[in-house]
């Protein structure tokens, strides 16, 4: 009968114990890491917030440009709305969603509406209960409670109470943080463009 050599037959036994509970160890250090890492999502949380800000001012931009008429932008603590007129009052001032509506949230239910009314198709999203959003200006007309800016035809930034061809919007930079987390969002004067 074959007989294999001794030293063929250690060599394909296995791990050893030592080799085993070293890769065990090593999968729980990395586990333990891992599910450290992702388990506190405020830090996703807030830059996703950062982030929808950012392309809903620059969504109000485009249609500014695309549609050459004024397209305001209300800015306040407690969120963002694309509107067509100054006040975002009545059905025909408030600019659609790209999509076909907003995330409806309960915050953004709580805060896009309209006569008491949730509006759904609207362009509004509302700020997580954990977040904070401020400027880095203490007083700033186009952000707060009321807070608008607009974007002309040709898609320069205006403050609410600014006439066409004459701005006094200076750079705004929105910061917004959650726990140890901050993320900031700037518009330009002159050009409007928004990073």
């Amino acid at each position: 009968m074959f007989s294999r050599p001794a030293r063929f037959n250690r060599a394909c036994a296995g791990f050893t114990m030592v080799e085993l509970i070293t890769v065990i160890v090593l999968i729980g250090i990395l586990g333990g890491i891992g599910y450290a890492r992702f388990a506190d999502n405020t830090t996703f949380e807030n830059r996703a917030y950062a982030d929808q800000a950012k392309t809903i001012i620059r969504y109000a931009q485009k249609l500014a440009i695309t549609q050459n008429r004024a397209v305001f932008v209300r800015s306040e603590p407690g969120g963002f709305a694309v509107c067509y007129l100054n006040n975002c009052g009545g059905n025909g001032a408030l600019a659609p969603a790209p999509g076909g509506s907003n995330s409806g949230s309960a915050a953004t239910r709580a805060y896009c509406t309209l006569g008491g009314a949730y509006i759904a198709t609207w362009m509004c999203e509302a700020r997580p209960n954990a977040n904070v959003v401020v400027t880095s200006d203490t007083v700033r007309p186009e952000f707060g409670n009321g807070g608008v800016f607009y974007f002309d035809g040709l898609g320069r930034p205006y403050n609410a109470s600014d006439v066409l061809g004459s701005s006094h919007f200076t750079r705004m930079i929105l910061t917004f943080t959650r726990g140890t987390s901050a993320y900031r969002v700037t518009i330009e004067p002159e050009t409007g463009y928004v990073y």
